[in-house]
């Protein structure tokens, strides 16, 4: 029988309360880490993080699957499908996040960092070693041209955090300051995130146009080293890296190469998964874990079954729909989808009814909004909005729950109460709007996308039993993202993650600025001054109580808008894997890190 692994790091509990309810640092000084509150947990002489193994070999190849196809290597800009891993895996930033702590990074290309207690500026000392692939030297002109470049022709996500940057000056030989211009705790350590770029390599070349003509020169342990357009790509490890002996970097990128092969759909990829061609799988169906994991591979040992778990918040993904189209911009319209789709029964047809519903944007953690009325410092945050707050907002609010049958009638019933009262009516068994019209619309998958798929038949045919006229349409990986990017769609698939320290990324995901920004996060569309003033609310908070608050009254918002049909948590990450791929044990809060970001594993001959 293949091993289970299940273990989450007995240092969770110890460095979540450590990191967010010490009180800040009272002087600048030079330090080796930075936290979003209080100190990071790590000493300044830590030697390696504490889920990974320092003493692992060098070796082996991860070779994993992607469902579509990618045009384009830069993945820093809006045009273009990118391998989603080269953002993390192809390049380095000034500091590295450790996943075990909620929000906390280290030195990496740095070698100090140093910021004021309010954190109005930041500065960065960098290593002398730290060196690009090509052997050449990373530069303060090199880190400057990056935010600049990344800020102006970059993608949307970078500009935000750009125009709070009131300015970048180099300070030393190996030192620049960062000052803002606004109050927001979190800039400080995004701008030690941010991707470092050598100027060099795009002096001539138009950094926005996409394309696979410029391989990244960059300072990461991986190296592109080979790839076929829409096929594979092949990340090499860097046998020069300059950083191998940096303590952040201690136990990381062991495997020799690191691959991403292409398919047209999950069913081809998981065939090409049992056949040997890749050697790690990530599942998220788990009835498809339980019952189709029984191939000869894992009955003889070759591939190990992992369950990793985490503790973060479980994000938000399902069907959004677009609050920028006729219909949607209704909230009773957007309800009675939410009533329509029958999760229970869709639950147990497809997973057996074994994984649990998302109730809310940050559910599985503490940051979720509670039960009930709000009360204490989360009405006092919601009550000077009280007069926009949907219904449920400020009374609490749950998702419907069906009888588990696949008729759902009491959800049937509640949706035409709300279609009735939002002015519509069903004329000759079409639902017509208040305009006299059919009400119809199209919900647009990315192709390939098995989950949504399975659930979307089920889907359809509820909505057609109210007179609702739905189109299906499937698209390839390039068209979902150019129709994602310009809001082109009435409902799509949506998947938000999120972390144990929401910040600056809020206002891309649900910010009225980002609303009619092309290429932002905001599918939704969310124009809510209360979402506004939460986001920073959350983002100026000095203590961890008004951050609670804050995230709890932001979580009741979004959850009220029913902006999106939530359906599946993933508390755990199911993985199998050839047997020689290893990770070191107990994994970090962040657990499902080690499954999408192979930096930890190693190959060991002797499993």
């Amino acid at each position: 029988m293949a091993a289970i692994h299940f273990k989450l790091s007995p240092m969770t509990s110890a460095l979540t309360a450590l990191a967010l309810f010490t009180g800040f640092a009272a002087t600048a000084e030079p330090m080796h880490g930075i936290a979003m509150y209080g100190a990071p947990a790590l000493p300044a002489d830590f030697d390696h993080l504490p889920y990974v193994n320092p003493e692992a070999p060098k070796g082996g190849r991860i070779v994993t699957g992607e469902v579509g196809s990618f045009d384009s290597l830069n993945p820093h800009i809006l045009k273009g499908t990118v391998p989603w891993q080269l953002r993390f895996l192809a390049y380095e930033s000034l500091m590295g996040r450790s996943w075990d702590e909620p929000f906390t990074l280290y030195c990496l290309i740095c070698e100090t960092v140093e910021t004021s207690p309010e954190r109005d500026w930041v500065e960065f000392t960098l290593r002398p070693e730290a060196k690009f692939s090509d052997g050449t030297p990373v530069t303060v002109e090199d880190v400057i041209w990056s935010f600049n470049t990344l800020g102006t022709e970059g993608h949307p996500r970078y500009q935000g955090t750009y125009s709070r940057i009131e300015s970048i000056q180099q300070t030393g030989e190996h030192s620049l300051r960062f000052s803002f211009n606004v109050q927001d705790r979190e800039l400080a350590l995004i701008v030690g995130m941010r991707p470092i770029l050598k100027k060099a390599q795009w002096e001539g070349k138009d950094f926005a146009a996409s394309g696979l003509d410029v391989v990244p020169i960059t300072t990461a342990p991986y190296v592109v080293d080979a790839f076929e357009a829409g096929r594979y790509v092949s990340l090499k490890r860097n046998p020069d890296y300059w950083g191998k002996d940096v303590p952040f970097m201690k136990g990381q990128a062991n495997l020799d190469e690191v691959r991403m092969e292409f398919f047209g759909d999950g069913t081809a990829m998981f065939e090409a998964f049992k056949a040997g061609l890749l050697n790690s799988n990530r599942e998220l169906n788990s009835e498809k874990w339980e019952s189709q994991y029984n191939f000869p591979a894992v009955q003889n040992g070759d591939v190990v079954k992992s369950v990793i778990p985490h503790g973060r918040p479980s994000g938000m993904t399902g069907f959004v729909m677009n609050t920028r189209r006729p219909g949607f911009d209704d909230w009773r319209v957007r309800e009675a989808m939410i009533q329509l789709f029958n999760f229970e029964y869709i639950n147990e047809t497809l997973t057996g009814g074994r994984q649990p519903r998302i109730t809310s944007y940050f559910s599985n953690s503490e940051l979720a909004m509670q039960p009930g009325p709000a009360t204490g410092r989360v009405k006092e945050l919601l009550t000077p909005f009280a007069d926009s707050l949907l219904p449920g907002t400020l009374e609490g609010y749950e998702m419907p729950e069906g009888d588990g049958s696949a008729r759902n009638r009491a959800g049937l019933r509640k949706a035409m109460e709300l279609m009735q009262e939002a002015g519509y009516t069903v004329q000759d068994g079409v639902m017509m709007t208040p305009e006299g019209q059919p009400f119809q619309f199209d919900i647009v998958l990315p192709q390939g996308e098995t989950e949504a798929g399975s659930m979307i038949d089920i889907y359809v045919q509820a909505l057609e039993r109210l007179g609702i006229k739905v189109r299906v349409d499937t698209v390839d990986s390039a068209q979902f993202n150019a129709r994602s990017a310009s809001f082109d769609f009435d409902m799509t698939w949506f998947r938000r993650g999120i972390s144990l320290s929401p910040g600056n990324e809020q206002r891309l995901y649900w910010g009225s600025a980002a609303a009619d920004q092309e290429g932002s996060r905001n599918l939704m569309g969310v124009k809510s001054p209360a979402v506004d003033a939460l986001i920073e609310d959350l983002l100026t908070a000095t203590s961890r109580e008004e951050f609670l608050a804050a995230t709890h009254a932001l979580d009741r918002v979004l959850t009220a808008g029913r902006y999106v049909i939530p359906t599946y948590e993933w508390n755990q990450s199911w993985i199998a894997h050839a047997k020689e791929l290893t990770f070191a044990e107990p994994t970090p809060v962040y657990g499902d890190w080690i499954d999408w970001q192979p930096n930890a594993w190693w190959w060991d001959d002797k499993n």
